[in-house]
């Protein structure tokens, strides 16, 4: 945030894409994001079931990639991959 303006330094968000084992149906899809949202610092979580693929927008200074991959992993998935 600047100190000046109160305005949010949006050039800090970082996108991570997370590959992502064991979903097969909306509900794992819900609760993949749900387990994301669940992370300070996650601005954005988005799964696409097909490709089994977790898009997130972060604020880097808030939350790191091992907080995300716990979060699923504690949800019940794997994470096989980070692009």
């Amino acid at each position: 945030m600047c100190e000046h303006c109160g305005a949010h330094n949006h050039a800090a968000e970082q996108t991570v894409v997370l590959k992502v084992d064991g979903m097969t149906c909306n509900h794992c899809k819900m609760s993949v994001e749900k387990a994301l949202y669940t992370v300070n610092g996650v601005k954005m979580a988005a799964v696409n079931l097909a490709e089994g693929l977790a898009t997130v927008l972060y604020d880097p200074n808030l939350a790191t990639v091992e907080q995300m991959k716990a979060a699923v992993e504690k949800a019940g998935y794997e994470v096989v991959g980070v692009q």
